[in-house]
């Protein structure tokens, strides 16, 4: 009688997946969106996130290498799109979840003016910009300092990070003065958190369309598949836009 009561009980009874996780590959412009978006995510999917930040062409490198990841949110179009071609990446998963915007920076909040001009003044100390052979932040800022016609200018000034996370580290700790960083690092529900900024139009340098992809490992993982849909979402897409991105 217990075991037709128990497998009673159990034909009504609703199923529940249970929890997985997803390993997610993040671009250094994307490290504080990726906290709260990770808090919001887990609560509401009941799975979990762990993210691994870095310079977009680092994690690229290691991917081709094995690295188990199951997402990758790049900070250009084009990494994914190459993860796709060399089979490391599910055909069709790629779509564009964010739209980076390049500003520069100082902690000093009367330091950078609203046009820039504080890049032609002589008492300009070291200016950070990321590795453009691997971020594509570090790319855009040298696309803007061509087009600024400030190229020669600045070079012996300039003080590169290995990703924009250290080109952010090196202004915020005074180690540069002003910094070429990516919006979202300095900027949060619509308001910028402290220093001065300069954002630079944004035909002076690339569009930075950032792809998501979702990798050959995360083909079968539940989790990953419900969080690159939760990106899409109005949620998802409300959450990124307060950091500051188009989308």
């Amino acid at each position: 009688m217990l075991k037709r009561f128990t497998a009673a009980l159990l034909a009504l009874t609703p199923w529940i997946a249970p929890a997985e996780t997803v390993q997610v590959a993040v671009a250094a412009n994307f490290a504080e969106p990726i906290k709260a978006i990770a808090d919001e995510w887990q609560r509401a999917s009941g799975h979990t996130l762990n993210a691994t930040v870095g310079a977009t062409g680092k994690l690229y490198a290691q991917i081709r290498n094995g690295a188990p990841f199951d997402v990758f949110l790049a900070a250009n179009a084009q990494v994914p799109e190459t993860l796709e071609a060399e089979g490391l990446a599910q055909p069709g998963s790629r779509f564009t979840y964010a739209r980076g915007q390049l500003v520069l920076w100082s902690a000093n909040a009367r330091r950078v003016d609203a046009q820039g001009d504080v890049l032609r003044r002589a008492d300009l100390g070291k200016l950070a910009y990321a590795n453009p052979k691997t971020a594509p932040y570090g790319a855009a800022a040298v696309q803007l300092m061509a087009a600024l016609g400030l190229t020669e200018a600045l070079t012996p000034k300039l003080v590169q990070g290995e990703s924009i996370g250290q080109t952010y580290a090196f202004v915020f700790t005074g180690n540069a003065d002003v910094g070429f960083v990516a919006l979202s690092q300095i900027f949060k529900n619509g308001q910028l958190k402290s220093g001065s900024m300069w954002r630079p139009p944004g035909n002076l340098y690339a569009p930075i369309e950032q792809d998501a992809v979702l990798l050959k490992r995360g083909a079968n993982n539940p989790a990953a598949r419900a969080f690159m849909q939760w990106l899409k979402s109005p949620e998802g897409q409300t959450l990124i836009r307060t950091y500051g991105y188009d989308i």
